[in-house]
């Protein structure tokens, strides 16, 4: 494979993940990064990082300086927002100048649902580049939407498409503990998910790609969230909650088509959540139930989905993509 040159944008928590992985793989050159910390502008990727391979690959304040100093790279690995109008904002001159972009943002898996102008000028400014942008991850980005889409692959009819994940939050890093409202009490964190401050993002995203694959109209689109209450005192190196209070949430969504519901998402995302597993199950001919027991790694399967995106991203034609529009979904060795 011809070694490609990588960036990362945005050193949270994904983004350093990401940046370890992708030092692993013998086809990509990390030259630098960027983020807005000026604690960490001027460092090098691998002080940051804890890779000493990385030490020769600066990190930078903006997208314009890392070119400028390191050339432009083939691609940039963007991990730095959920909401689409930020990330736009952060790869439109990533795109323009003829860098493609691999994304975290959730609401990037399927871009139009939000703001379809502001997909339009993503897809515009993507094939003045000759670039490509792409949203991608596990949730959104594979198990409760390629993965049942490959499922209905082997299917001669198709009625409905139900996804439960249920997920262990105690196991996963601090700010989505925090996201899920963990230590609030119910009625704060219901108020914020509905404000759009709190909450999992691309859900909604992830059943409008599903309906758009199998040519659903769906007549309504809605997505419900209560918070899940503690039943006792949890403590994670994150968060401390009492009895009573929000330790995560139940969110669904549901896309009902002529007059029946044809789309269930279901996502228990709590801390101590017992049998943690994600299933799908398909409603056809013939009809198919899949069951992955303790579920797919949420932040290990993110880092590995952008990694791996990568490859097939880069053989893609120029613009804004779906996970449906580059090759089936496999570990880029």
């Amino acid at each position: 494979m011809q070694k490609i040159k990588a960036a990362g944008f945005g050193l949270g928590p994904i983004g350093i993940e990401t940046l370890k992985f992708a030092a692993t793989k013998p086809w990509i050159e990390i030259i630098g990064a960027v983020d807005i910390d000026p604690a960490k502008k001027g460092k090098s990727v691998g002080a940051i990082t804890g890779v000493e391979a990385l030490n020769a690959a600066p990190v930078f304040g903006t997208y314009h300086e890392l070119v400028a100093a390191q050339g432009r790279p083939d691609i940039v690995f963007h991990t730095s927002v959920s909401k689409i109008a930020a990330a736009c904002e952060q790869i439109e001159p990533i795109v323009r100048s003829g860098c493609s972009v691999v994304s975290s943002c959730e609401e990037l898996l399927f871009p139009s649902l939000r703001d379809k102008s502001l997909a339009e000028k993503l897809d515009a400014a993507c094939k003045a580049g000759k670039a490509r942008a792409l949203g991608t991850g596990v949730n959104p980005g594979f198990v409760m939407d390629v993965l049942p889409l490959c499922l209905t692959g082997v299917c001669k009819e198709v009625r409905a498409v139900h996804v439960q994940r249920v997920v262990n939050a105690a196991t996963r890093r601090g700010p989505l503990q925090k996201k899920i409202g963990s230590g609030l009490a119910p009625e704060v964190f219901e108020s914020l998910f509905r404000e759009g401050k709190a909450g999992h993002a691309g859900l909604k995203e992830s059943a409008a790609l599903i309906a758009h694959c199998l040519g659903w109209q769906l007549e309504t689109l809605v997505e419900t969230c209560e918070a899940v209450r503690a039943d006792h005192d949890i403590a994670t190196p994150h968060v401390q909650v009492k009895v009573g209070q929000t330790c995560g949430l139940h969110q669904r969504a549901e896309g009902r088509a002529a007059g029946k519901t044809v789309i269930t998402l279901d996502l228990r995302m709590y801390l101590d959540a017992p049998n943690p597993h994600d299933a799908c199950q398909i409603e056809g001919n013939p009809a198919l139930k899949l069951l992955l027991d303790g579920g797919v790694a949420g932040d290990s399967a993110t880092v590995a989905s952008l990694v791996n995106a990568a490859p097939r991203v880069l053989k893609a034609n120029p613009g804004l993509l779906l996970m449906t529009d580059i090759a089936v979904p496999c570990l880029a060795a």
